[in-house]
């Protein structure tokens, strides 16, 4: 069993999440695993669980947020 690092449940069905820079995360739910892992949109500050918008090094929920933080050129779909 492994123990949640969110929750805190010790869980038989936990799961691994190994990043790109080789950090390991244990999660024993996705809801977990968003809280923990999603980023958060630095305009409206929901967490980006899409594809979300990168621009400039920040991360968007989508493209109207960027656009409202200052963002230009930033289209959702063409």
């Amino acid at each position: 069993m492994a123990r949640c690092e969110v929750c805190g449940n010790d869980y038989d069905m936990a799961f691994f999440v190994e990043t790109r820079d080789g950090s390991r995360h244990v999660f024993d739910s996705f809801s977990c695993a968003i809280h923990r892992m999603a980023p958060i949109c630095e305009h409206c500050q929901v967490r980006v669980i899409g594809q979300g918008v990168e621009a400039g090094g920040q991360w968007y929920c989508g493209a109207h947020c960027a656009r409202e933080a200052g963002k230009v050129g930033i289209v959702d779909r063409v």
